[in-house]
């Protein structure tokens, strides 16, 4: 059936620059190595110049719009949209039909998870790069497979004798045939029956998800040593046999009920690890031996103090020093890569998983290699020198890459210390069970200080102590079972690849949502768009109906809409439509999504809908109006911050809802005061000025051609809209003039003058992970709330300062009271929205007023406790036992006390209470001598307090605590009692 899709291939013969044909070039082992950038060029020259496949740039290693992902795990990640048919029409993306590349891919975290592998072999990697090609409803099965014979054999000159092909072999429980078409091209094209091998689903299947695009797929393995019969060894994890390049054709769509459809368009998605083809190509068993690696090992070695790279695995390498130097070579890369693409470490996500990166290589770099602080950051020139070339953002952001590393490196030395006090205090506690580590605080040290759990397990077993095993992996059960109820919660119905085609194939227009911009100002007054729609699909959940039936949720597909879809980080429209006829039954839109050119209206039919019908589509012009406003505040703020902090400043994400607007950007720290009013003050000149916004239409590369343009990591249609604020594109396009202004390649929706802002205030910026800060704002009527409570705020610090810094206080009481005031106002000016810059200041003066206060406190407890001691030593005298009640009403005091009567009799044992009467509670402190052979006073402590229903805690020396009582002279009498049996022992 695929043979008559396939075209004819192309003459092997080309232009310069590609390796001449030399079949078995150097496999005798007396031809020079290929380089690793030479083996990557000639890979992408192949393709590119002799087979007219266009050469797409890698995408970052941080997906685009894909929540599914952590990292870009493989080359196809970036294409997902052209085999789900969502790609938008008008991208470039659409036209693709041959495509070459070389990906920057991370396997770490999620389902692709090399991470825990990396270092114990000398083969995995957290970070490759995948040498990819691909044919969107080109050729298939034939040209591929020659293809890549022609280039592994003629161009590379890898013996023919040392290859062996893999196919699919079919699945009896699944109905799937064996894939004989494949068998058959590759037996034509020369392939020995014995070096041709049938596989199952496991091996040769490739699927995309649990639904989904797939199809069979074909692998060429190579034989390291040669000379023998090794078909046996193929897929047997043996490391002298290894896959090197697996072609997939995608021919099938698997259904959510697990059965597979074909697909209306077959594609082809082929891809090979650089890593693993040039150690083939360079005679090298082990990736770290190449080029790729070597000079980072030899870096590494010039700081550390161990011996040089030796290679061992396993039992031959006791000191884990190989294994040290592959996982700080290969992490490096890693970090390197994820850094310049704007992935930093953090407490969530890919960040996270980064985090653990960082401080692994730093573990073994610190314990193993002994490398002194800094050694990580030392690597990235090494880095940049071997990537740089092909991925120039390395070059571009060096600086930054070498300085979160090592902030995070000094950030993570610091946790060690803290986890090491923590795991000390842990076994020091009296609950303790002896030599069974409490899995709580294993999670937390995992969760909160980052640390790795095969390192809490080190640091328990220097100390004869293991994690309790069983409870730590019901937590982290629990922990993953939250985190997938979270993942799952999208209920969105939109359409798949079969039901694109299917609109596709029925010659269903796409969505013309061109009302969406046709709003217009008529006295100061936004006026929306009338709409009347027809219905032209509706869409169930699994295929395309004609009719939903009262109560069905389903995605609505009209011939026009004046509703926005989700995108470009602006959240969609709300609103509802009705029917035609049926003015009375709402049908309230719960989402709007676009896929490949259609926008999809999600409801739940509040009657019967059917395709043909017509509706009113009614939009919530509030919400939208706020959604317009916190978007021309948004390309504001971006406008003013590059301004403010300078052109390095770059956008890492952002979302405009009717509420809010949250904006993510690159800045070495917080922003002070200054800055933060800087900005400001900058939006609020362009807001006064009441610019006009001007929106036009560009071909896509004139566009980028504007001079201060600011653009983030998306796929943007061709022509691109510009939204530019004070000066058409035009005058920006032609430098008629040099004034510096807002201007973004942008699908949202926009004010058209910025004065409908009204007002922007920055209610909170805070660095969500080192180097990258979250700024969120609010406009208008919710900016001019937050000043006035910024205000109100403002004078109540000014009250409680006065009456501070006035005459002393006079009781403790008082004193108490004005200390609570501070700690009241500090939450208040913590919750409430108000700007940035007066919280930041507010906090500072109320930290002040807090030390200030609490000093004065102490003053007067120390006071009050000197009255009490001595009243105190006057009825008791200096006794070896002390058990005595005090009026108290603060914990604080009755320590205090305590202390005071043990200065004065260091010989003696002194325990009080302090009886509440209004609530029974019972305060409790005590001290014994230093070296009391009798008692410690945390056991004395514990013991009254649990006695009285309560808890307590502290040293040998001291300890404190509380519980309740009616009678405390009979809790007076328990407490010395207990003492005296221990004294008397």
């Amino acid at each position: 059936m695929s043979r008559q899709l396939i075209r004819g291939l192309r003459p092997l013969g080309g232009p310069p620059g590609l390796l001449p044909a030399a079949s078995g070039r150097f496999f005798g082992g007396s031809a020079p190595e290929l380089p690793a950038a030479q083996v990557r060029s000639t890979f992408l020259d192949f393709f590119r110049q002799k087979h007219g496949h266009l050469l797409v740039p890698s995408s970052p290693v941080r997906p685009r719009g894909d929540p599914s992902l952590l990292f870009v795990n493989a080359g196809m990640n970036q294409f997902k949209p052209i085999f789900l048919g969502t790609a938008d029409p008008r991208s470039p993306m659409a036209s693709y039909r041959r495509v070459v590349n070389s990906q920057k891919c991370v396997r770490a975290g999620g389902k692709h998870n090399d991470l825990d592998d990396v270092g114990r072999d000398t083969y995995h990697h957290t970070f490759f790069e995948m040498l990819g090609t691909w044919s969107f409803g080109d050729y298939f099965k034939e040209e591929a497979c020659r293809m890549a014979w022609s280039l592994l054999t003629e161009h590379y000159g890898i013996s023919a004798d040392r290859l062996y092909v893999s196919y699919f072999g079919g699945d009896a429980a699944s109905g799937l045939q064996s894939d004989e078409e494949t068998r058959h091209i590759w037996l034509d094209m020369g392939v020995p029956p014995g070096h041709l091998l049938p596989f199952g689903l496991k091996e040769n299947f490739w699927e995309m998800g649990d639904s989904g695009p797939c199809g069979p797929c074909t692998e060429i393995h190579y034989d390291h040593v040669g000379g023998r019969d090794a078909a046996k060894l193929v897929n047997a994890n043996s490391p002298d046999v290894v896959e090197i390049w697996n072609l997939v054709f995608m021919q099938y769509n698997r259904e959510a009920d697990l059965s597979l459809r074909w697909l209306p368009q077959f594609s082809v998605d082929t891809g090979m690890g650089l890593e693993r083809l040039v150690s083939v190509l360079q005679g090298k068993r082990s990736t770290y031996d190449t080029d790729l690696f070597t000079p980072l090992l030899h870096a590494l070695h010039q700081r550390s103090r161990v011996a040089p790279y030796g290679g061992r695995t396993g039992s031959e390498d006791q000191d884990r020093v190989d294994l040290a130097y592959r996982v700080v070579a290969d992490h490096i890369r890693t970090l390197s890569v994820c850094i310049a693409d704007g992935v930093h470490p953090g407490m969530s996500g890919a960040e996270l998983v980064l985090r653990r990166i960082l401080r692994r290589a730093v573990r073994f770099c610190v314990e193993v290699l002994q490398a002194p602080q800094g050694t990580l950051a030392s690597l990235v020139p090494t880095v940049t020198h071997l990537l740089g070339d092909v991925y120039p953002e390395l070059h571009r952001e060096a600086d930054q890459i070498v300085d979160v590393i090592n902030e995070n490196e000094a950030q993570f030395l610091l946790s060690l210390q803290q986890g090491s006090r923590l795991i000390q205090r842990t076994l020091r506690r009296k609950d303790y069970k002896h030599g069974v580590f409490p899995a709580s605080v294993a999670w937390s040290l995992h969760r909160d200080l980052g640390f790795p759990l095969d390192l809490v397990d080190l640091m328990l077993e220097d100390r004869g102590v293991q994690v309790d095993r069983q409870e730590l992996d019901r937590i982290i059960a629990e922990n993953h079972k939250v985190s997938s109820e979270q993942a799952g919660a999208d209920l969105s119905v939109m359409l798949d690849v079969l039901s694109l085609a299917e609109l596709q194939r029925l010659g269903v227009p796409h969505t013309d949502d061109s009302l969406k911009y046709g709003y217009r100002l008529e006295k100061d007054r936004y006026e929306f768009p009338t709409c009347r729609a027809t219905v032209l699909a509706l869409y169930d959940g699994q295929a395309l109906v004609s009719e939903v039936p009262e109560g069905r949720r389903c995605g609505v597909v009209l011939d026009l809409t004046c509703f926005y879809s989700e995108q470009g980080g602006q959240s969609h429209d709300r609103g509802y439509f009705t029917r035609h006829g049926l003015q009375d039954v709402v049908f309230p839109v719960e989402a709007v999504l676009r896929a490949g050119g259609y926008v999809v209206h999600q409801v739940t039919a509040a009657d019967s809908l059917e395709t043909g019908d017509q509706v009113h589509l009614h939009l919530d012009q509030v919400h939208r109006m706020s959604c317009m406003v916190k978007h021309t505040a948004t390309h504001l703020l971006n406008f003013a911050l590059k301004k403010v902090l300078g052109s390095s400043v770059q956008q890492r994400g952002s979302h405009v809802s009717a509420d809010r607007l949250r904006f993510d950007f690159t800045v070495k720290g917080s922003l002070s005061v200054s800055q933060l009013q800087q900005v400001e003050r900058c939006v609020s000149d362009m807001v006064t000025a009441n610019q006009i916004v001007h929106s036009q239409e560009l071909p896509l590369q004139r566009a980028k051609s504007i001079r201060g343009l600011r653009t983030v990591d998306e796929v943007y249609p061709d022509p691109v809209r510009v939204v530019s604020v004070g000066l058409p594109a035009s005058e920006l396009l032609d430098h008629e003039t040099d004034r510096e202004t807002s201007v973004e390649l942008c699908c949202g929706t926009h004010l058209l003058r910025t004065g409908d802002i009204e007002d922007l205030v920055i209610v909170s910026e805070r660095q969500m992970v080192k180097g990258i800060s979250r700024v969120i704002a609010v406009t208008g009527r919710e900016g001019a709330r937050a000043r006035e409570a910024g205000q109100v705020l403002s004078q109540d610090v000014d009250s409680l300062a006065a009456r501070l810094t006035g005459s002393a206080p006079s009781s403790l009481d008082s004193a108490q009271r004005l200390s609570k005031e501070v700690g009241v106002l500090s939450d208040a000016v913590d919750s409430t929205l108000i700007p940035q810059w007066q919280r930041s200041e507010l906090q500072a003066r109320l930290k002040a007023l807090q030390r200030s206060s609490n000093t004065t406190v102490r003053k007067l407890e120390t006071r009050e406790a000197a009255v009490r001691a001595q009243a105190l030593l006057e009825k008791n005298g200096r006794k070896e036992l002390l058990v005595d009640s005090v009026e108290a009403d603060s914990l604080s005091v009755v320590m205090k006390t305590v202390n005071q009567l043990s200065s004065v009799a260091p010989l003696s044992h002194v325990m009080l209470l302090a009886h509440q009467q209004h609530s029974g509670k019972v305060l409790c402190a005590c001290q014994v001598p230093k070296d009391s052979p009798w008692i410690a006073a945390s056991d004395w402590a514990v013991a009254v307090c649990r006695h009285l229903g309560g808890s307590a805690g502290g040293s040998a020396l001291v300890a404190k605590g509380t519980g309740t009582s009616s009678d405390i002279s009979k809790a007076l009498r328990w407490a010395e009692q207990f003492a005296r049996q221990k004294t008397q022992r």
